[in-house]
């Protein structure tokens, strides 16, 4: 089952390589692509793929949080930080998810992981809903 997967994934690679090759900016091939890479732990390239997604889609809180991601997994902490900082300021709120990602695992122990989750909290709060823990 493992060897069918690995060249399914392989294939669709591939074949979102060549769609952007055609067309760079094409969102749902950029999306598919970048999480093919973090699968295939091509880290460094799942993060040029979310660089690309967040210049495309500046304000997408969810394409911020999954930088974040790609920083964490290659060691950018510094802009892992930044990239949750802009998604929550941009509406991410699932704090559940955060806390249990493993892609931020490397980041999860710091303390202002913890004030980012609080954040999350307050801001939820704020709106009069019960925050997802």
């Amino acid at each position: 089952m493992a060897d069918n997967y690995d060249t399914t994934l392989d294939f669709e690679i591939a074949f979102l390589e060549g769609v952007l090759e055609l067309w760079p900016e094409n969102i749902d091939a950029l999306r598919a692509i970048a999480e093919d890479y973090t699968s295939r732990g091509l880290y460094d390239k799942g993060l040029q793929a979310d660089l690309r997604l967040a210049r495309l889609l500046p304000n997408d809180s969810t394409v911020h949080y999954n930088l974040a991601c790609s920083h964490a997994l290659v060691g950018n902490y510094v802009e892992a930080f930044d990239s949750l900082e802009t998604a929550i300021a941009l509406g991410y709120d699932d704090e559940r998810h955060m806390r249990r990602d493993p892609d931020l695992q490397s980041i999860r122990g710091a303390g202002r992981f913890q004030e980012l989750l609080a954040s999350i909290r307050r801001a939820v709060e704020d709106r009069g809903q019960t925050p997802r823990t």
